[in-house]
């Protein structure tokens, strides 16, 4: 492994698994400190975790704690995360500040990569990214740019349905960010089956995504691979029922003058509200869906042994 940074700590069994070259699927944070209330959150983490350990792959939630980057966390550190408040929502720029004033908080899809993408950890699961906002739309997530940069497989279910769908999907064919649709050939909606988008790969198994990947970096492409999955039938939403949600929530926010950082998470719990807690069901079943099929693709890239280790 690479020489590591001193406010950067992986813990034992992540750090044995790399060691050794066996899979690992890192996971974000901040579904624990801003994306989900209490107890949710910490029943979530502990599913994810639980799904990829079933299928012999280590998990590696990273979060920050007390100024140190944490890759693997214990269940005392699982248990702050999801009930202590005040925590930070730390993106890619916001890592040098948290670590100085020794902060705490939960890392975002672009601020996980920049760690999975240090440490060596091919495969990522996250719900949906983050991309192109509605309004104001030169609001774009962070992200879509660390995505365009980064050496890793990432599982998701799309983008969040409360963004600019086409306008996301431009943005990383700009970038050269491969979009793969697992089982599909179509861009997932988050909550939702089917966006109406078609996406131009779709790859069946997991050990078609290894071959994708390892050809795509093989040719000194250095952009992440975008693997969207479905959510799942027994959770997923009809699409008209979640936009109908989406633009009350979108113009709730506007109205309230919402902005930045805080639009994803007051947005994401105000169609919670409006969707009556459907589609929140929605998003913890294609969260434990995404991290089930991250780990069978790291077994098949550690099969093939593909990736930063390899």
């Amino acid at each position: 492994m690479k020489d590591l940074p001193q406010f950067l700590k992986i813990s034992p069994r992540v750090s044995k698994a790399l060691t050794l070259g066996l899979p690992v699927v890192a996971l974000e944070s901040t579904v624990i400190t801003h994306g989900l209330p209490y107890p949710e959150n910490l029943n979530l983490s502990r599913d994810m975790e639980n799904e990829i350990d079933q299928l012999g792959v280590t998990p590696a939630t990273i979060a920050v704690l007390d100024g140190v980057i944490q890759v693997g966390l214990n269940h005392m550190q699982l248990d702050r995360l999801a009930t202590e408040t005040g925590l930070s929502k730390i993106s890619s720029r916001d890592y040098a500040g948290v670590i100085s004033q020794k902060k705490s908080g939960g890392t975002t899809v672009a601020g996980t990569l920049v760690v999975a993408n240090q440490v060596g950890i091919d495969v990522f699961a996250t719900g949906g990214i983050g991309g192109v906002h509605r309004l104001p739309r030169f609001d774009i997530s962070a992200d879509l740019i660390q995505l365009a940069s980064s050496h890793v497989v990432v599982v998701c279910a799309g983008a969040k349905a409360i963004l600019d769908l086409p306008g996301t999907l431009e943005f990383l064919e700009t970038y050269r960010i491969p979009v793969v649709g697992f089982q599909t050939n179509e861009f997932p909606a988050f909550y939702s089956k089917s966006s109406g988008f078609q996406i131009s790969v779709r790859a069946n198994s997991p050990g078609e995504i290894a071959s994708i990947a390892k050809i795509h970096w093989g040719l000194g492409l250095d952009s992440a691979i975008l693997v969207t999955v479905p959510p799942p039938d027994e959770v997923a939403l009809p699409r008209e029922n979640v936009q109908n949600a989406i633009d009350q929530a979108l113009g709730d926010a506007e109205r309230m003058g919402i902005r930045g950082q805080e639009m994803t998470p007051y947005l994401l719990k105000r169609v919670t509200d409006l969707t009556g807690g459907t589609s929140l069901r929605a998003n913890l079943g294609l969260l434990c869906n995404n991290a089930r099929i991250a780990a069978l693709i790291s077994k098949q890239m550690e099969k093939g042994n593909i990736g930063q280790r390899g």
